[in-house]
């Protein structure tokens, strides 16, 4: 019945100390047993040794049924995570350039992930040159505001990041 090591948790013959804190099956101390006494108790009764507590002196052992203990940690987690709700941001990318009819576009896009509850990260890219005129790349940000102030709140000003202009824009409530 060894089974193999887990990032948490040392069973059967992996646990290498002398001795060891057992706990039964149904949670009733035995005491400080040796280890090849330990994994007796544990194996006539069909079941593992594992180590629960391994700072402690001596180390803590629980005579259990480690498949169904894995079994049983993993559904709490998979239960946990599926309360957890993710933020998810979408990104739209401008150019300082962009025609009325291409930013009317985009802006209705924006619009459509606020209008969903998702935040958007709106950035404005400058290639070459276009860094001399980071100006129409504000004047285009501008624009995306004014245009989506009823829908969403700016929660974070335009900024400067290396070759890019961004905000990031959250829904109203």
């Amino acid at each position: 019945m060894d089974r193999t090591v887990t990032a948490k948790h040392r069973v059967n013959h992996l646990i290498r100390v002398p001795e060891v804190r057992v706990i039964g099956s149904e949670g009733e101390q035995l005491g400080i047993l040796k280890m090849s006494e330990a994994l007796k108790r544990a194996h006539e009764g069909g079941f593992d040794l594992v180590e629960v507590a391994a700072n402690s002196t001596p180390p803590v052992c629980r005579i259990m049924d480690y498949g169904k203990f894995k079994y049983e940690q993993s559904k709490k987690e998979h239960k946990t995570r599926q309360h957890q709700k993710a933020t998810q941001v979408k990104e739209i990318k401008l150019r300082p350039r962009t025609d009325k009819h291409d930013l009317e576009t985009k802006v209705r896009q924006i619009l459509e992930f606020l209008g969903d509850g998702i935040k958007t990260k709106v950035t404005v890219m400058f290639r070459g040159r276009e860094m001399a005129n980071q100006e129409l790349g504000r004047v285009a940000m501008g624009k995306v505001r004014e245009e989506i102030k009823d829908a969403g709140t700016i929660e974070m000003e335009p900024k400067m990041e290396g070759r890019n202009l961004y905000m990031i824009v959250a829904p109203k409530n």
